[in-house]
């Protein structure tokens, strides 16, 4: 996926063809850790296609597939609503640091 990123970012930034050194740069200039094989196996792959192609094949194939949303095979509504009323629960009882105490009392 992180490829995947570099490689759309430089696209989107005017590089029509991004190399791998291109990849490598922007991967390195975030201090991630750089694998040349995916890069190399990344670009032998889209190489010659065309990527906005690629990407509308993709989103067709991602509509087919079921999203969080569906809630058609989700629990009963009352056990959603009983598991919402414990999380709202569990958020009352976390006071946390009161972070204008942070640097002592007013004086």
């Amino acid at each position: 996926m992180k490829v995947l990123a570099a490689y759309m970012l430089d696209r989107l930034g005017g590089n029509t063809n991004p190399s791998a050194d291109d990849l490598k740069r922007i991967l390195g200039a975030v201090r991630d850790e750089i694998d040349g094989h995916r890069i190399e196996l990344f670009l032998s792959k889209v190489n010659g296609k065309n990527i906005d192609e690629l990407v509308a094949s993709g989103k067709e194939k991602l509509a087919s597939v079921p999203s969080v949303g569906d809630t058609s095979a989700a629990a009963p509504p009352a056990v959603v609503q009983e598991t919402k009323e414990e999380k709202v629960e569990e958020e009352e009882e976390d006071d946390g640091p009161d972070i204008f105490d942070l640097f002592g009392p007013d004086n």
